[in-house]
């Protein structure tokens, strides 16, 4: 086996000074956790919620999904506005509106209000998630770091995923499902002060004005695109026109948005970044791995309390292993990547979670701890295997001044894919689970219809009608949500296994920019050193992040080269 030559030892202090870059990673990584943290967290409270407030099939579709589908439409609004006016400001803000969101949406009493008070975390959330990456990508121009970097965000992303079904059980079983929401204001009382004192201001390299138009038209087309398709996933016909018509404005929008885009001689994206391979290709592998993750985790949760009969703490703990795999697989992650490069990690990654799904289709209508612990093992590792080294790859293909757009393009693609899974695999599972409620004998045909809404429903109908009837119809509304059950797995195994076909078009090796007298990216050092002097408000001509030749940006006295990490046993020597 070859072994990887290593650049000499070099000064960081253009990475921030220091252990400075480390202390402001645990500042972002706080901040993901407050938002991974409220994605998972009400999962468990549903069913508590549903029978409190009892939302309609459609009404509780919105209250789960409107919080990512909203932060997904608004991302590269305010990613793009961070990099004008700082990110830091824009970050602040988020964490400030995320608490005032909670309150409301604990204090609720109408679905609606709910709803409202979810949109709005959703907005406070899109402020939040640009700038943890942006920052993270200027901070850690060396990619080896920001490997280790990034795993260390990834595994708190799972941390959030673990915390949040356990935390939410126990606020449910001995509380109310509100107090989910309250968490939020506790952490929010600590990140506040803690990201004013010890989070750097930075700022994009982009000129020119802010194309606001631009922004309002990308957001109204992810919010068109989504809206078609959460209505065609509560069983409304795709050619109808609250379908169709939300679906193809969403569609035009966002290709006129493109086209303005290259048109525009400050863009707010960086289109040509799509015309990278693995950059494109990462990001189609984050948005399959989150539509596989949430959209199952939410019928898991229903499984495990409805067919299992689990409380929401048992339920929590039954999830535990799952993100705790996770946690393993994005604090290992650095070291399996340079091992085995990007190609073979998110392949191998899908691979694994479409097995752990197959094997998942074993769960019945009777309690297998055993296999829903492996099975669950095997798909939080392989799931954020994959997550790590896409994000990876996609941040590391894009240049340091298009950080901010490579950012938000990877957090869209995350909440557009986790919205799109509940919205995919839960009408995968309604319309699996309908059919098995009709014609039920002594079940009228106006309580059939209601049963097929959800099984909690059909619980409660059941409940009402008692006797033989009640019987018969809570036993078939079972039988019908796990059937319904083997097939969306089915589903999800397949699109996996396209994921895994998609990511051969991403490197085999990792490639390092490596240079004997400074960081491996010149550019992104220069930006990070910014990032850390810059202070609120117009910075002097000198100070400005720009390119280099720019005033106050020296050139690099040494040019970098470019070192390949070849992945074990391949055989070959790392060029130079």
């Amino acid at each position: 086996m070859s072994r990887t030559n290593t650049a000499p030892a070099r000064p960081r202090a253009a990475a921030g000074g220091g252990a400075n870059r480390w202390v402001v990673l645990v500042v972002l990584c706080v901040s993901l956790l407050l938002v991974a943290l409220d994605a998972t967290i009400l999962h468990v409270a549903v069913p508590s919620l549903t029978e409190d407030l009892r939302p309609g099939s459609t009404e509780l579709l919105w209250i789960v999904d409107a919080y990512p589908l909203v932060c997904a439409s608004l991302l590269i609004l305010f990613g793009t506005l961070g990099d004008r006016v700082g990110r830091r400001r824009v970050l602040l803000l988020g964490y400030a509106l995320f608490g005032v969101a909670s309150a409301v949406a604990a204090l609720a009493t109408e679905p609606s209000v709910l709803i409202a008070a979810r949109a709005l975390l959703g907005v406070g959330g899109a402020m939040i998630m640009p700038a943890t990456l942006s920052i993270l990508r200027a901070v850690f121009p060396d990619r080896r770091e920001r490997a280790t970097a990034i795993g260390v965000w990834t595994a708190v992303a799972a941390i959030g995923a673990a915390t949040g079904p356990v935390l939410g059980g126990f606020l449910v079983e001995h509380y109310w499902w509100g107090s989910v929401f309250l968490i939020n204001i506790p952490l929010m009382a600590l990140i506040l002060p803690l990201g004013r004192r010890l989070l750097p201001e930075s700022r994009g390299g982009a000129d020119g004005p802010w194309d606001v138009l631009g922004a309002l038209m990308a957001a109204a087309g992810v919010l068109g695109c989504v809206l078609g398709v959460k209505r065609a996933g509560a069983g409304e016909p795709l050619l109808a026109l609250p379908t169709a018509g939300p679906l193809l404005l969403g569609a035009v929008l966002l290709v006129l948005f493109v086209r303005r885009q290259r048109r525009r001689p400050h863009p707010l994206i960086d289109t040509g970044l799509f015309a990278r391979p693995a950059f494109t290709t990462s990001v189609g592998c984050i948005v399959l791995a989150m539509l596989a993750l949430v959209g199952l985790e939410l019928i898991a949760v229903q499984y495990l309390q409805l067919v299992l009969g689990l409380s929401p703490l048992e339920t929590g703990l039954r999830l535990l292993p799952l993100t705790f795999a996770a946690m393993a697989a994005g604090a290992t992650g650095s070291y399996t990547l340079r091992r085995i490069g990007p190609r073979r990690m998110v392949g191998w990654g899908f691979v694994l979670t479409a097995g752990a799904v197959l094997l998942l289709v074993l769960m019945g209508e009777h309690d297998r701890p055993l296999l829903l612990t492996v099975g669950f093992v095997l798909l939080g590792f392989g799931l954020q295997t994959t997550l790590f080294s896409a994000y990876e790859s996609m941040l590391s293909e894009a240049p340091p001044r298009s950080a901010g757009g490579a950012a938000a393009i990877g957090e869209t693609s995350y909440q557009l894919g986790a919205g799109m899974g509940i919205a995919l695999l839960g009408s995968v599972m309604n319309a699996a689970y309908a059919p098995g409620l009709s014609g039920i004998p002594g079940v009228p045909e106006e309580a059939g219809r209601a049963a097929a809404n959800s099984l909690g429903e059909a619980y409660k109908v059941a409940e009402q009608l008692g006797g033989p009837a009640g019987g018969a119809l809570h036993q078939a509304a079972r039988q019908s949500f796990v059937n319904g059950l083997h097939i969306t797995l089915c589903v999800s195994a397949v699109l996996l296994l396209a994921g895994a076909l998609m990511a051969l078009r991403l490197p085999r090796v990792m490639e390092c920019p490596v240079g004997p007298e400074g960081p491996d990216d010149p550019e992104a050092a220069v930006e990070a050193e910014g990032a850390r002097k810059v202070p609120d408000g117009p910075a002097p001509a000198a100070e400005r992040v720009g390119k280099a030749g720019s005033p106050g940006v020296s050139e690099p006295r040494v040019p970098a080269t470019r070192e390949a990490i070849e992945p074990a046993g391949s055989g070959r020597r790392p060029a130079h």
